[in-house]
Formats: structure tokens, C-alpha cells, sequence
């Protein structure tokens, strides 16, 4: 039996895979709707938002031959929007994702419908999710052993290995997705979400989706001597089929809703570094740092950090209605 260059083809080929097209963020407490569509319309504006993040710069990957291609390290771009819509009694939003990471590139839109009610001192909120995901592995960019001349100036003779097929596989799955939401404004929120319900299969790429579920929650404390300065700790927890488990933590510092900073680790993996600022009233900009902490870092062609930007617009939504204009008729003025 023929053996291919690169370990990914045996596991595309040979097994089944199991997918988690959930991004990772570092923003992550302010990027809720992406991991409980209950989010949806929670902040009571027309929210938008843009996340790209550029994970393990400076890692070097080694092709499978010398005119191959090494694959992509992971990158991710997120586009996401949500607004509350009173007669619906709740919020919608909406979402589009794109992830590069080796030889996939996946990308998924969604659709999100929350439901909201006055609970308690703040609102209880529960929501759903459809999904439209894509799925795309690059087989034409693999060789496998039976291409190798053994030639350094001409190291590939041909491209018939029965393993690696020479045309990219696709596929689309449809998935749902479901959670509760619950926010006192200025005080505290709490989130609990599962993805990928369905765990959607791709027969023609040997695939299934994994069942992904996110705690995630924080806090705001507005220090008493000084109103201006408040402090954000947050935390998310993730776990796909409660077999593999993962932790954020952060905890950032405000002053006066138009600069904050803060640090966090994630498990296993990143010390992280935020900051950033409100500008204009509806413009926020933020960028985030990961130093890498495993293995994987530091430096001589390994990682030496990751790097994400957040952008977000947020417009107030008035649904106050206005009062009724009286105006006055000359029959009336006798």
C-alpha cells in the first residue's frame, strides 16, 4: 500500500474527521453572538461587527515537497451584525464566517432569532440558530509518495497517487444551533450555548461536525473612589463532545467607557494582551496579542504570538414612539 507525504490525507482518507469550525477569539467578551445566538439584540443597538485574527506568526510549515504548498496556519475572519426588534420580542442577527487552517478552508453563514423577556432585574433570553457551513479541502495542493522523482532539481515526476485526488473536495452541511442568555446592563451576564446540534456528516469528505458547547460569563465593578475606572473580568469555557476542554480568562480595566486594557490566559496555550478604544460614541477598535505558551513558541521558525484586531459600529435604536403632532383646523377656530 502506497503511503502519501503528508498525515492529514491518511486521516481524510482513512478515518473519519471530526470538525469544530468554531473560531477561537481573544475578544471574546465582546464577540457573544458568535459563540449564543441568545445574544441577539442584547445590547439594544444596531451592532456591527469585524474580527480577523492571525494565529502563530512566525511558525514555519514545511511542505510536503519543495514546489508544494505548506498549507495555511490558522486565520480567521468573523463579520457578524444583530439589532432588537420589538415586535418580535426579542433581537435577530446574523453572521458570516471564513477559517483557513492547513489545507481547509471553511466558511459558514448563519442566522440568529432571539427571544427575550423581563426576568428578575435584568432580561433572560433564548435563542436559535441555522447554519450554512462549507466545507473545502484542498487535495490538488498534496503529493503522495509515487510523485517523488528522488530528482532535487525536478523533485516531482507526476501526480497519480490513487490516494490524493488532484481536484479539491467541497461539501455543504446544514446545522443548529441553540442557548440562554441572561444580563443585568452594568452589572454582570451569564451565557450557555451548544453548537452544531445536528452534527451534520459530509460522506464526501469523511467528516462530521463536532457538538460544541460555551459557558461563558463576566462581571463589571466600578470602583467607589473613582467612578471613572471599572473592571471586566470575564471567562469562557469550551468543550467538543466533553472530550476535549478548553478555558479563557481575561480581566480588563475601562476608564470612562473610552480606553481599556487588560491581560488573560488561555489553558494550555496564550498569555493574552488587549486594548483598545470607543471612539466617536458608536466606534470601537481594539487589538489583542497571544504570546504563545506552549510548545509551539518561541522563535526559530516557531510561533512567536498571534495577533487580532476587533472593529465594532454600534447605532442606538430609539423604538420610543414619537407622540402624536396636533394640528389645528380652521373649523375649530370660530
Amino acid at each position: 500500500m502506497k503511503k502519501t507525504a503528508f498525515f492529514a490525507v491518511m486521516v481524510m482518507f482513512l478515518s473519519t474527521a471530526m470538525a469544530q469550525n468554531e473560531g477561537q477569539y481573544t475578544h471574546f467578551m465582546f464577540n457573544r453572538l458568535s459563540y449564543n445566538p441568545a445574544y441577539a439584540g442584547s445590547s439594544g443597538n444596531i451592532s456591527a461587527t469585524i474580527l480577523y485574527r492571525s494565529q502563530w506568526l512566525g511558525l514555519q510549515l514545511q511542505a510536503p515537497t519543495p514546489t508544494g504548498e505548506a498549507g495555511s496556519k490558522p486565520t480567521n475572519l468573523l463579520f457578524s451584525f444583530d439589532l432588537p426588534v420589538s415586535w418580535l420580542h426579542g433581537g435577530l442577527g446574523g453572521s458570516f464566517t471564513s477559517e483557513k487552517v492547513g489545507y481547509h478552508d471553511n466558511s459558514t453563514f448563519a442566522i440568529d432569532y432571539a427571544f427575550r423577556i423581563f426576568w428578575g432585574p435584568g432580561t433572560l433570553a433564548a435563542g436559535i440558530e441555522a447554519d450554512l457551513q462549507n466545507y473545502k479541502f484542498k487535495t490538488s495542493s498534496l503529493y503522495g509518495t509515487s510523485d517523488m522523482s528522488g530528482d532535487p532539481t525536478n523533485p516531482v515526476s507526476s501526480a497519480n497517487d490513487p490516494l490524493v485526488s488532484q481536484q479539491d473536495v467541497s461539501d455543504f452541511l446544514i446545522d443548529l444551533s441553540t442557548g440562554i442568555y441572561y444580563q443585568v446592563p452594568g452589572v454582570f451576564y451569564a451565557s450557555f450555548a451548544a453548537k452544531n446540534l445536528l452534527a451534520s456528516k459530509s460522506d464526501n469528505l469523511n467528516l462530521r461536525n463536532t457538538r460544541t458547547f460555551y459557558l461563558m460569563g463576566g462581571y463589571e465593578y466600578t470602583f467607589p473612589y473613582n467612578p471613572s475606572l471599572k473592571l471586566k473580568p470575564s471567562a469562557l469555557f469550551k468543550t467538543a463532545n466533553f472530550s476535549i476542554f478548553q478555558a479563557d480568562f481575561a480581566c480588563l480595566l475601562d476608564y470612562e467607557n473610552i480606553f481599556w486594557g487588560g491581560l488573560g490566559y488561555r489553558l494550555g496555550d496564550a498569555f493574552t494582551f488587549l486594548a483598545g478604544v470607543n471612539f466617536l460614541k458608536i466606534m470601537q477598535v481594539g487589538v489583542a496579542y497571544d504570546l504563545t505558551s506552549s510548545k509551539l513558541g518561541f522563535g526559530n521558525g516557531r510561533s512567536v504570538g498571534s495577533l487580532e484586531i476587533y472593529l465594532n459600529a454600534a447605532f442606538q435604536f430609539n423604538t420610543t414612539k414619537r407622540k402624536p403632532t396636533v394640528s389645528g383646523n380652521t373649523l375649530y377656530l370660530r
